[in-house]
C-alpha cells in the first residue's frame, strides 16, 4: 500500500476493512455511546504524584524567595503564560486534546520538570560546591541546564505518550504535549526569575527581566521541548510500540537541549540581541512554518480517512469536504446557528466526533490499536445521532 507522505505511513499489509453503512434507522434518536476512557485521560496516580510535589516545590519558594515576591512572581508569570496556551489552543483546535491531559502535561511541566531541575542542581551543588566562577556558570547554562531541564520535560511528554496512546495520535499532537509540558515549565521558572528580579534590583531589574522572558522569548522552551514531541508523535502516527519509542524520544531530546543549549549560549557568550535577530527569530519562523505544514497534513490526513468511511456509505462527499476543512467547518456551524433552536452544539459535536473517527481510522491502518474497533462503533453510532439531530424538524 503506497502512502503520500512520510507522516501517513503504516505498517505493510492490507488496511482494515470499513465498516458498512446501515439502512435508515428510525426518527427516534438512540442514547449516544460514549468512548472507553481507557488511554484518553490523565493518569489519577501520576496527579497525586503532582500534588505531593507541588507541596515541597510551594515550600521551596516560600522559604526561598518569600511569599510576596513569589506572588509577584506568579502574577506577573502568568501573563507569557497565557500567551503560549492561547497559541497552543490554536495549533490544537483541529483535533483538541482531551482536558485532563492538558492539565497533566501543564502540571507536569510546572511541578514534576521543575523539582527534578531543583534537584539536579541541589545534588551538583552538594557534591561539587556552592563557589561559583565563570567556568562553573557557563557550564550550568549551556551543559547542566539544557540536558536536565529537556531530560525532565521530555519524561512528561513520554509518560503522556505511555499513558494515553489513544489521546497521542501524531505529530501535531505530540508537538502540542511537548508545548504544553513547556509552558508549565517555563511558567514556573518565570516566577522564580521575576521574583529574584524584585528582590535584587527592584521594578527596573524586574521590569528588564519580564521584557527579555515575557516579550521576546515566551515560547522559548515551547520550541524546544516541542522537538521531542514531534519525534515521538512521528513515532506514534508509525504504530510505534512502547519500546520502539524511546529511540525516537532520546532523539527529540538531543534535538531540543541543542537548540536550548545555543539559546542560552547566545545569551552567556555573544551578543544576545544580534543573535536573536539574525538567529533566534529565523528559527521560530521556521518553527511556524513547520507547524503549519503539520496542520495541513493533519487535514489530508482526516479527508482522506473520512473518505473511505464516505465510500461505505456513512458519509456524503460534500460532509467529507465540510469535516476536513477549515473553510467548510466554518460554514456548517454558521449554517447551525441559523437551524431552529441554534444547532451549534449539535455542530460541534458532530464535527468533533468525525475527526475522532478519522483518527481512529487512521490508528486501525497502521495496526496500532487493537481495540479501534469499538471506538469506531461508538464513533459511527454518535455521528449518524449527530445528523438526525441536525436535520430534525
Amino acid at each position: 500500500m503506497s502512502f503520500p507522505s512520510p507522516l501517513a505511513r503504516g505498517y505493510d499489509g492490507s488496511p482494515a476493512p470499513s465498516a458498512a453503512a446501515p439502512a435508515p434507522a428510525p426518527s427516534s434518536l438512540p442514547s449516544l455511546p460514549a468512548l472507553p476512557a481507557k488511554g484518553r485521560r490523565g493518569a489519577p496516580w501520576l496527579f497525586g504524584i503532582l500534588v505531593v510535589i507541588l507541596l515541597g516545590v510551594a515550600a521551596y519558594f516560600l522559604e526561598a524567595l518569600g511569599p510576596v515576591a513569589s506572588l509577584v512572581g506568579l502574577f506577573i508569570a502568568l501573563v507569557p503564560l497565557t500567551a503560549v496556551l492561547v497559541a497552543v489552543h490554536v495549533v490544537d483546535r483541529w483535533e483538541p486534546e482531551p482536558k485532563s491531559l492538558v492539565v497533566l502535561a501543564v502540571a507536569w511541566g510546572a511541578i514534576a520538570a521543575v523539582a527534578i531541575a531543583l534537584g539536579v542542581d541541589l545534588l551538583l551543588r552538594l557534591v561539587f560546591g556552592v563557589a561559583e566562577t565563570p567556568a562553573r556558570e557557563a557550564v550550568q547554562s549551556v551543559i547542566q541546564a539544557p540536558v536536565v531541564e529537556e531530560f525532565a520535560k521530555g519524561l512528561g511528554v513520554l509518560l503522556v505518550f505511555l499513558t494515553a496512546r489513544r489521546a497521542f495520535d501524531g505529530p501535531v499532537d505530540g508537538v502540542v504535549y511537548g508545548a504544553l509540558v513547556a509552558a508549565g515549565f517555563a511558567f514556573t521558572e518565570n516566577i522564580q526569575y521575576f521574583a529574584v528580579s524584585m528582590i535584587e534590583g527592584g521594578t527596573a531589574q524586574l521590569t528588564m527581566t519580564f521584557f527579555l522572558r515575557g516579550i521576546l522569548s515566551p515560547f522559548a522552551h515551547v520550541m524546544f521541548t516541542s522537538v521531542t514531541g514531534f519525534a515521538l508523535g512521528l513515532a506514534a502516527r508509525r504504530g510505534a510500540p512502547a519500546r520502539a519509542a524511546i529511540g525516537p524520544w532520546i532523539a527529540g531530546m538531543v534535538g531540543a537541549a541543542l537548540l536550548h543549549a545555543l539559546w542560552n549560549a547566545s545569551a552567556q557568550f555573544f551578543d544576545f540581541f544580534a543573535l536573536y535577530a539574525t538567529l533566534q527569530v529565523p528559527l521560530f519562523v521556521l518553527f511556524i512554518i513547520g507547524i503549519v505544514m503539520l496542520r495541513r497534513e493533519e487535514r489530508r490526513l482526516t479527508a482522506e480517512r473520512l473518505g473511505e468511511y464516505a465510500a461505505a456509505g456513512w458519509f456524503t462527499p460534500q460532509e467529507v469536504t465540510m469535516l476536513a476543512t477549515g473553510h467548510g467547518r466554518r460554514s456548517a456551524l454558521q449554517w447551525a446557528r441559523t437551524l431552529r433552536g441554534d444547532r451549534t452544539a449539535v455542530m460541534k459535536g458532530f464535527i468533533a466526533d468525525a475527526t475522532t473517527l478519522a483518527a481512529v481510522r487512521q490508528r486501525m491502518v497502521t495496526g496500532r490499536d487493537q481495540s479501534a474497533a469499538s471506538d469506531e462503533s461508538a464513533l459511527l453510532a454518535r455521528t449518524v445521532a449527530a445528523r438526525r439531530a441536525l436535520f430534525a424538524p
